[in-house]
C-alpha cells in the first residue's frame, strides 16, 4: 500500500505542474484581461494595476513568481475580489461545494444501487426495462435542463422548496441542488453496477451458492455485490471529484456560493489567479480520488492487491 502511494505522489507531482503550466498559459493567451472594461482605463491607471500585479512582466517571469508564491502556499491576488487573496476565496466556497457534492454523491450512490439491484432481480421483465428506460433519461437530460425543471416544479408550481439561495443548516435549501446535481450520476451508476451484477452473477461460483440452497437475496447482496463494485469504483474516482467541487451549472442556477460559481466569475472577468487556483484544487481532488480507487480496489480484490 506504501508502495502505491509513493508511485501516485511520484506521478501525481509532475501531472499536476502540467495541468497548471498549461492553464497558466492558456489563460494569458486568451483575447481581453482582467482590467478589461465596458469603459477604458486611463493609461496611467491602468499601467499602474499591471505594475501591481507583476503583469507588465515577461510570461515566464510571471510563471515562476506565481510557481514560488504556490510553494509557499500562496496563489496570489484575486484580481476580481479585491483585498482577498485566492486561498481566502477557496476556503470559502470549497465547503459549500463540498457539502452540495457530497450529499449529491451518497444521494448517488444509494439510489443507483437500489436501481440496479431491484433491476437484475429479473433481467429483461417490465421493471428492469421501465428502470432502465428512465436512467436512459437521466443520461440524456443535462444538468441546465433537469435544474430549471425541478425549480419550475417543486419551487414556483408546487412552492414545496426555495427556488434558490443557501443559508447553512438549511436543509430545505440542499434539495434541489443536490438532486439535480444527483440525478445524472444515479443514472450512470445504475447502469454501470447492473452491467457488472449481471456478468457477476453468471459466474461458476454464483451458480454454487445457488447450489448450496441460499436465497437470491443472499447469492446478491452478499456474493454477488462486494465483486460486481470494482468497476463502479473505477468510474466513482473522477465522478466523485467533480461533484465535490460542485457543478458549475448547478451553483449557477441556484444562486449557491460555492467553488463552480467562483470558477465562473473569475473566468469570465479573466481573474487568472482565481482560475489558476480553482484548476489545482481540482486537478489534486482528481488525482486524491485516483488513489482512493487504487487503494479501493486492493480491499475488494486480493489479486490487484498483491499487484
Amino acid at each position: 500500500m506504501l508502495n502505491l502511494v509513493l508511485r501516485r505522489l511520484l506521478t501525481g507531482i509532475p501531472t499536476l505542474l502540467l495541468l497548471l503550466t498549461l492553464c497558466f498559459f492558456l489563460m494569458r493567451l486568451a483575447p481581453g484581461g482582467p482590467f478589461d472594461r465596458e469603459r477604458s482605463l486611463p493609461p496611467a491607471v491602468e499601467t499602474a494595476l499591471r505594475a501591481e500585479y507583476h503583469l507588465d512582466e515577461s510570461l515566464w517571469q510571471q510563471y515562476r513568481r506565481y510557481l514560488g508564491g504556490i510553494a509557499q502556499g500562496d496563489f496570489g491576488p484575486s484580481f476580481q475580489y479585491e483585498g482577498y487573496r485566492v486561498q481566502e476565496l477557496i476556503a470559502a466556497g470549497l465547503p459549500v461545494s463540498l457539502q452540495l457534492g457530497g450529499a449529491a454523491l451518497l444521494l448517488a450512490l444509494l439510489a443507483g444501487g437500489a436501481l440496479a439491484v431491484l433491476a437484475v432481480r429479473k433481467p429483461g421483465g417490465p421493471l428492469d426495462r421501465a428502470l432502465m428506460s428512465l436512467t436512459l433519461l437521466g443520461i440524456c437530460l443535462p444538468n441546465y435542463v433537469v435544474a430549471p425543471l425541478l425549480v419550475l416544479l417543486f419551487a414556483l408550481t408546487l412552492g414545496w422548496l426555495p427556488a434558490g439561495g443557501w443559508q447553512p443548516g438549511q436543509w430545505r435549501d440542499l434539495v434541489l441542488p443536490v438532486a439535480a446535481l444527483a440525478l445524472p450520476q444515479i443514472a450512470y451508476i445504475a447502469r454501470i453496477l447492473r452491467s457488472s451484477l449481471l456478468e457477476t452473477l453468471a459466474a461458476p461460483y454464483i451458480r454454487a451458492a445457488r447450489a448450496r440452497g441460499l436465497s437470491e437475496s443472499r447469492v446478491l447482496l452478499v456474493h454477488a455485490i462486494k465483486p460486481a463494485l470494482l468497476p463502479l469504483i473505477s468510474y466513482l474516482g473522477p465522478a466523485a471529484a467533480a461533484l465535490l467541487t460542485g457543478s458549475v451549472v448547478i451553483e449557477q442556477v441556484f444562486g449557491i456560493p460555492g467553488l463552480g460559481r467562483y470558477f465562473v466569475q473569475a473566468a469570465l472577468n479573466r481573474d487568472y489567479t482565481l482560475v489558476l487556483g480553482v484548476v489545482t484544487l481540482y486537478g489534486a481532488l482528481v488525482l486524491l480520488c485516483n488513489l482512493l480507487v487504487d487503494l479501493a480496489y486492493g480491499a475488494l480484490d486480493p489479486r490487484q492487491r498483491a499487484a
